[in-house]
């Protein structure tokens, strides 16, 4: 379900902290998904993007460990030229006017579907926008104990983005459910 999911977007986006916290890989599609993409002219493979205002990264982790697919790495005017020039060793960074999704966003304006994968800042960023047309949520039977934030972490109060259920999709362990903008 991951792999057709992101086989659609042009760039899939995510936060520093998602990307250490969960020892993100370089995206990989297998060769049906790949050639589905080229043949509707798109590249072989979504673009990752990673935001982050601090650029506390460390340019040896598995993110960056693919040479074919360099990483963007979206920052800010306040990060540290240091590690502009370490991460640039392998990422593209790039230093916006902000980190914010309307920021982010005039960097990707080219892009048709742009894919978040969360954190929950960063997410809580596009559902303040008003920018989520699509959720997808995967039910896994593991509790979890601690005190993680919301799905969108930060999102104004007055925001609330009605979505609607639109497909259900269950496994041997795990339930998918995919919801849309309502109306």
């Amino acid at each position: 379900m991951f792999a057709a999911i992101r086989a659609v977007p042009d760039f899939i986006v995510v936060g520093a902290g998602t990307v250490r916290s969960e020892d993100y890989r370089p995206i990989t599609l297998d060769d049906e998904r790949r050639a589905a993409r080229t043949e509707l002219g798109l590249e072989p493979t979504p673009h990752l993007v990673v935001v982050t205002a601090s650029l506390s990264l460390d340019p040896r982790a598995r993110v960056f460990s693919d040479p074919n697919h360099r990483v963007t790495v979206l920052t800010g005017p306040t990060a540290p030229e240091e590690k502009v020039e370490e991460l640039s060793e392998v990422s593209d960074v790039v230093r916006l006017k902000d980190t914010a999704v309307e920021d982010i966003l005039r960097y990707l304006r080219m892009a048709r579907i742009v894919l978040c994968e969360g954190g929950p800042s960063l997410m809580g960023q596009f559902v303040s926008a008003g920018l989520v047309d699509e959720m997808a949520l995967t039910i896994s039977p593991v509790l979890v104990g601690g005190a993680a934030p919301r799905l969108a972490h930060g999102a104004e109060d007055g925001m609330r983005p009605e979505m609607r259920l639109d497909n259900v999709l269950h496994g041997e362990r795990m339930l998918f459910l995919r919801y849309v903008r309502a109306g």
